[in-house]
This record gives C-alpha cells, sequence and structure tokens, in this order.
C-alpha cells in the first residue's frame, strides 16, 4: 500500500439510529492539533467518537503503549505486525418461528438462504427451523476460516448471522471483535460483504468496474490519479492484469472467464481493503482451477491483515491447504471446529480414521451425510466435537503455561482500528490537514466522518456516468425503442393523412389522439426490466453505503431522459405536418412537449412499478391492465360527464386523461373561428345523409325559416370550441394538463424512491 493512502482515512460511520455500537463501547471524542516532532507515516492515533449526527471523529495519533522510545510501533520478535483483529462468535442460535403475517403481506427480500427444515418433528418442527444452534468458534486477521457442510448446514445462516444480516431480535448469541460487541454501521464501514451471484454490469470492462466501485467508496479528497492507483494495485492484487480491459460479458456477449468475474466480485467489495471480509461460496460454479485461484487471492487479501470468513461447499485438497480454520455444521450444529492438519487425528479418535490419501474435507462431508440418513443423526458427533474442542482447549492452555507464552494478539478494538489504519487499510474518505512541509504523513490528523464517502452531487454524477457507458455499449435496445416509435408514428401519418375539416375528420381526430396518447406509455415500459435487472447490483452495493437511494432514483431519471427526448421528436415530426394538425409552429412544439411529458410520465410509472413487482412477466402485466384502465376512463370512449361517479375517481387519476386532453386543446382551440361542421354536413350520420344534396339545401332553408336564423350550405355549424365541450374537455387548459402530466413523473419517481427505501432491506427476519 502506498504511502499516499496511509495519511488519509476516514470511516463512514453513522452513529445516531438504532443500529449504532453502544455508546458506553466508544472511548469519548478527543481532538487535538498538535503534531509529534518526529511524524512517521504511522504518527496516525484514531479516536471513534461522537462529533455530530451521522458523523465520528476520527483522530489519527500514535499512543505511548504502542510506540517505543523512537515513536514507532512495536512488532514481534520476528519484525512482524501483531495479530490485531480477532472476530468471535459464542453461541449463536437462530430460529424461523411460523409467519405471524399472511404471506400476502410479507415483503420479500433478496437474502441468500438455507434449507428451512427443522431437525426433529412433533412441537418443535411446529414452531419453525432451527437454522443455527449454538455454534461457537472464531476468525483471526491473516487466517481463512471456512464454513463448510451439506446443502441445508447453516453456512450461509452463520455468515450472515456473523455480517449482522439478521434481524438482532431474532438472533441469540454473540458476536465480538477482539471483545467488544460487533454489529450496526460501525460493521459496515469495516467489512464486506460478497454474495454468491456474480452481480455486474456486462457492458463494463473490468477495469472500468472496479474504478467506479473506487469512485463509489473511495471520497472525493482522494484525487483521480489516486484512485486509478488504488485500482491498479487491486488488479494486480486479483491476477486480472490479462483480463482489465475484457468486459464482463454475459450468456450473449463473451467476456471474462468465471474465475475472472468470481475476482472482479471480490476487488469490488474490497476497494477500500476492508478489516473483515465475507464471502458466500466464492468458489461456487468454478471449476477447480479457477476455485483455487480464488482461494489464493483470498488468502493473500487474509495476509494483508484481513479477517476472511466464507463458506465453501466441497474444497478440493489444493484448496484446503490454503485455509486455516475449518468450522463443519450439519444442520446448525457443529461437528467440527479446528485446523485442516487436525482432522485426521479428530476422525481417528471418533472411530472412523480418514483413508490414506483421501481428502479429508471430502471424508468429513461424506460421514456427516452418512450419520444423517440414519435415525439417531449427528448427535454423536456433535457431543465429541464439544468435548474434543474443549480438550484441546485445555492442551493449549498448559502449553502456554508450560513455555510462558501467552496470546497477546487481540488488542482493544480502537487500538486495533489504529494500528490497521496506520497500515493503510480502510482506504475510504479523508479529511485530514498538513503540517508545515505540506505532508500528510506529517499531519496529526483529525477527520469529521459522514455515513457516505462522497456527497450527493457526486454520487449522482458517478452513477450517471457509469449508466450512460452501460447504455452506450447496448446500442440496439434504443434502436428497438425508437424503430417501434418511428414504425407507428409512420402508419398513424400514412392512415391519418390530411385529416379533412369535417365531422368525420373530427371523429378521427379523436381516433389519432387517442392511439397517440398510448402509443407513449406502452412503449415506455421497455423501463421496466432496467431496474429488475440491476435491482440486485443496487442491493449490494447499497448495502455498505456506497452511495444513497435517492442519488440512484436522480440518476435513474437523468439517464432516462434523453432517450424520450429523441422519441418525442422522431414522432412529432413524422405525424404532426402529414395528419394535418392546426396550430403551425406553435402548435408543433406543444405537441411536442406534451408527447414527451407524456414519455416523462410513462416511463415514471414504469420505473415504480419496477420497485413494487418482482418479476418482468408481473410487471408487464400489470403494466398492460393499469394503462388499459386509464385508456377506458380517459374521456375517449366514454365523456367525463357520463361516467358512472363510482369511476370518476379513476378518470382523474388516469395517466391518459391529461395528454389527450392537452392535445385535443391544441387542436380545437388552435385557430379561432375555425369550423369543423357547415351548412347541410349536419346531416351526415343521420338518415337524411342519403338525399340529394338539393334537397338537404331546401330542409336547411326551411329550417332557417322556421326557426328565424340565417343558414344556408355554407353556415358555420359547430366550431372548435363547441367540440371541447361535446367532449367535456373544459376542466384545464392546455398548459394546465402539460404540468400535470409532469408532475405524474415526478411523483412516480418520488414513489419509486420510497420503494427502494422501504423494500430494499438486506436482513432477514
Amino acid at each position: 500500500m502506498s504511502s499516499s493512502f496511509r495519511s488519509r482515512r476516514t470511516l463512514p460511520i453513522e452513529e445516531d439510529g438504532e443500529d449504532a455500537p453502544r455508546a458506553d463501547l466508544l472511548p469519548g471524542h478527543q481532538r487535538s492539533d498538535r503534531r509529534s516532532a518526529s511524524s512517521t507515516n504511522l504518527d496516525q492515533h484514531v479516536v471513534l467518537g461522537s462529533h455530530s449526527p451521522g458523523h465520528v471523529v476520527i483522530d489519527v495519533r500514535p499512543t505511548a503503549a504502542n510506540v517505543d522510545g523512537g515513536g514507532k510501533l512495536e512488532l514481534d520478535p520476528v519484525g512482524r505486525m501483531p495479530v490485531h483483529f480477532v472476530l468471535a462468535f459464542h453461541d449463536l442460535t437462530y430460529n424461523v418461528g411460523r409467519p405471524r403475517r399472511m404471506a400476502f403481506w410479507q415483503r420479500s427480500r433478496h437474502v441468500e438462504t438455507d434449507a428451512t427444515t427443522a431437525r426433529g418433528g412433533g412441537a418443535r418442527a411446529r414452531e419453525g427451523a432451527l437454522l443455527l444452534d449454538g455454534v461457537s468458534g472464531e476468525a483471526r486477521e491473516g487466517e481463512i476460516m471456512a464454513v463448510l457442510g451439506a446443502s441445508g448446514a447453516g453456512k450461509t445462516t452463520l455468515i450472515d448471522a456473523l455480517a449482522d444480516r439478521i434481524q438482532r431480535d431474532s438472533l441469540r448469541g454473540a458476536v465480538t471483535l477482539n471483545g467488544e460487541p460487533l454489529g450496526g454501521r460501525m460493521l459496515k464501514v469495516i467489512s464486506a460483504y460478497v454474495m454468491q451471484d456474480d452481480l455486474l454490469y456486462p457492458m463494463l470492462t473490468v477495469a472500468e468496474t472496479l474504478m467506479y466501485s473506487a469512485e463509489f467508496r473511495l471520497p472525493r479528497s482522494l484525487s483521480a490519479s489516486k484512485k486509478a492507483s488504488r485500482v491498479q494495485e487491486l488488479i494486480d492484487q486479483l491476477g486480472l492484469r490479462a483480463a482489465a480491459n475484457t468486459i464482463i460479458g454475459d450468456e450473449g456477449r463473451r467476456g471474462v472467464s468465471g474465475g475472472e468475474r468470481r475476482r472482479v466480485s471480490i476487488g469490488i467489495d474490497i476497494i477500500h481493503d476492508p478489516i473483515i471480509l465475507f464471502l458466500d461460496e466464492p468458489t461456487s460454479g468454478l471449476d477447480s482451477t479457477s476455485a483455487f485461484m480464488v482461494v489464493k487471492v483470498l488468502q493473500g487479501i487474509a495476509k494483508s491483515g484481513s479477517v476472511v470468513i466464507m463458506s465453501i461447499h466441497q474444497p478440493s485438497y489444493r484448496i484446503i491447504g490454503l485455509i486455516d480454520r475449518l468450522l463443519f455444521l450439519s444442520r446448525g450444529r457443529t461437528v467440527y471446529y479446528g485446523p485442516p492438519a487436525s482432522l485426521p487425528l479428530f476422525f481417528s479418535e471418533f472411530g472412523h480414521p480418514i483413508p490414506d490419501g483421501q481428502n479429508p474435507a471430502e471424508f468429513a462431508l461424506d460421514h456427516v451425510r452418512q450419520l444423517e440418513a440414519t435415525p439417531e443423526g449427528t448427535d454423536e458427533l456433535v457431543e465429541f466435537s464439544k468435548a474434543w474442542g474443549e480438550k484441546a482447549l485445555a492442551r493449549a492452555v498448559s502449553s502456554a503455561a508450560c513455555t510462558g507464552r501467552h496470546d497477546k494478539s487481540s488488542l482493544p478494538l480502537k487500538e486495533a482500528i489504529r494500528m490497521s489504519i496506520a497500515r493503510g487499510k480502510l482506504v475510504s474518505g479523508a479529511t485530514t490537514s498538513t503540517g508545515d512541509n505540506g505532508t500528510a504523513a506529517a499531519a496529526a490528523s483529525t477527520a469529521k466522518v459522514a455515513t457516505y464517502a462522497n456527497p450527493w452531487w457526486a454520487e449522482v454524477w458517478v452513477l450517471a456516468r457509469r449508466a450512460f457507458t452501460n447504455t452506450r455499449r447496448t446500442p440496439e435496445l434504443f434502436l428497438i425503442r425508437l424503430a417501434t416509435v418511428v414504425v407507428t408514428a409512420f402508419i398513424l401519418a400514412t392512415v391519418f393523412w390530411r385529416l379533412d375539416n369535417t365531422p368525420k375528420g373530427v371523429n378521427e381526430r379523436f381516433g389519432f389522439f387517442a392511439i397517440a396518447v398510448s402509443t407513449m406509455f406502452y412503449t415506455s415500459a421497455d423501463a421496466l426490466p432496467v431496474f429488475l435487472v440491476e435491482r440486485y447490483i443496487y442491493l449490494r452495493e447499497t448495502a455498505h453505503n456506497a452511495y444513497r437511494r435517492s442519488s440512484y432514483t436522480v440518476s435513474n431519471a437523468i439517464v432516462a431522459f434523453p432517450p424520450l427526448v429523441a422519441l418525442s421528436l422522431a414522432f412529432t415530426a413524422i405525424t404532426f405536418f402529414p395528419v394535418g394538425l392546426a396550430g403551425g409552429a406553435g402548435g408543433f412544439l406543444f405537441f411536442a412537449l406534451m408527447v414527451l411529458a407524456s414519455f416523462w410520465a410513462g416511463s415514471g410509472f414504469v420505473t415504480f412499478l419496477s420497485g413494487v413487482v418482482p418479476h418482468v412477466i408481473i410487471g408487464y402485466t400489470v403494466v398492460v391492465a393499469g394503462l388499459a384502465y386509464f385508456l377506458l376512463l380517459s374521456g375517449f370512449f366514454i365523456t367525463r360527464d357520463r361516467i358512472p361517479s363510482y369511476w370518476i375517481w379513476l378518470h382523474y387519476l388516469s395517466l391518459i386523461k391529461y395528454p389527450y386532453e392537452a392535445v385535443m386543446q391544441n387542436e380545437f382551440g388552435a385557430e379561432a373561428g375555425r369550423c369543423f361542421m357547415r351548412g347541410v354536413q349536419m346531416f351526415d350520420g343521420t338518415p337524411m345523409a342519403r338525399l340529394p344534396v338539393e334537397t338537404k339545401v331546401r330542409v336547411l332553408e326551411a329550417m332557417s325559416r322556421s326557426m328565424g336564423l340565417e343558414l344556408n350550405s355554407g353556415s358555420c355549424i359547430t366550431t372548435g370550441p363547441d367540440i371541447l365541450a361535446r367532449q367535456a374537455v373544459t376542466e384545464l387548459g392546455k398548459w394546465s394538463c402539460l404540468w400535470v402530466t409532469v408532475a405524474w413523473g415526478f411523483l412516480f419517481r418520488a414513489l419509486f424512491y420510497l420503494t427502494l427505501v422501504l423494500g430494499s432491506r438486506n436482513r432477514r427476519r
């Protein structure tokens, strides 16, 4: 790690709220601007304390307890840093009871779960499934701890419990880091969680993916060159140099290999060099060579000063050689905990020695499966494991007493974080003061830290850039939508070519407007898969405060808007003049704005639905049905004054109502004195329409004499305002309808934001 990263550190910890660590575990906040005369790159001290809501003050200076007379940190007898972090868990128990509410009302969450089959039957099975049952152990800095077991053993559940992804009231037991309770926002800062699935943008290259992650997780106080340096360093650490400029790819586009994709997934979560790394089956779906390379990378991450905890299904013999601690689970209970080298002795003492040349892990898994199939299950093995562990602990204590060596590796948490930052861990955030020589290394730094590494506008900018890059590399999606709009506009223009100012022309205009407006909303349905595809990427990134939900909402709207402008201009240019709509240049401009507003509202409506519905098929069904109801009660099929009172509320909620009334007013209210029915045209659509014109004229003259009005074949019978009144389009002006439509678009995006806030919890109940 370069010194440029060592002098600036910010922990994005949020101390307010129910998930914050207990105040009595955090020392009082201290602030000092004094510098030591012999400042070095390790001349830093960390104080975690309350400073202001949503912030933590980090004071980076050395303490006497861990520096010698020359101001240098203590090392162990062989010159290495001592182990600073010990993550311990004791008696973890997690029971999933019966739902307290109907399943219809339960919010779905993206949480990987183990099988929920309870051990035993009767009342216990009816009460719920015991996924963890008194699991204990510890993981240390510089080591890899692997959780093994068959499907449903509780591997992912244990990882979730350690990563604070299970609600506290559902989990019993304790999780501590260096003896202090761990959880809440503190854990978010110092840890990373790599999900089992590779959730990546397929059209971004490896380097771009990691660079965008760096821009999210690293603060603006770090220059672009330093962020790029961190990315290049990580690419080398992950062994991705040869694939740095290759796109990630997906089923339809060739990209990096499966092992490389998995290493990229790890890289985006360790860009800030976390202290604790959780991984859910990082080798799943990989061949043996790729799986070995992934675990080899994890070993390097552990040796750099991290605690690595992963679940793994069936490791190869080579992978076992890279693992420091094994924890075997069987239906939520521990059947072995210890180093891999002790497995043969363990099973030999249990009475089932491992044959020579056989993979100890495979033997253990097979034997556990065989025991699970018996009526007694693994009860005997569980009890033997407890006794064996207690005996091993007693031997270790006795050995330490005889040699006079005691484990001093577990430092106080504050001290351990201080030492870790001094070594270059937690590359995130920094607001530091520099000394007279201008070097950050000579600073006695005090940092005020917010929950997020970057300001709101910076997050919006990075999100928008990433989305534009991904969209630019998939032009076929926009071109298909543009082709749909162009073809639809061409068909409408040729079908409704040059409409005249007759009663038939008026009715044909009604049809054109209804189809045109509904088309704008139906073609907006292509926005539905956008968030459904990105949902789990979003959940992964926001789980550790990479960016705000509001930033994602705004960037989503910004990226969606430019294509809507192009679609609106294309549709208006193709249809307005060929159809013969009125208003000239002003009418053309308003029609284009109304089309754009319709696309905007439709896109917002579909975006909101994408945050509510879980599947694309369900989403399309809801979109089609909803727009059909909106069109039915828009005022085209039945006018407002004829709609039953019990459905009038849906008329005012109809998204199509306002664009339809706006274009109607733009057409029929554009030119004063424009006539749409003259003289004998009043007989069109009646039985008298078949009479000769001369007869119609004589009837018209007779009507004129009897009514005392001057009526002839050229008299204007119906004007534009008459048509609007007949269609009950009189409540709002066209500009009011335009602004209401625009407001609908903003409202739906605000509702989309609420769905992100309420529906993106990453915790089990």
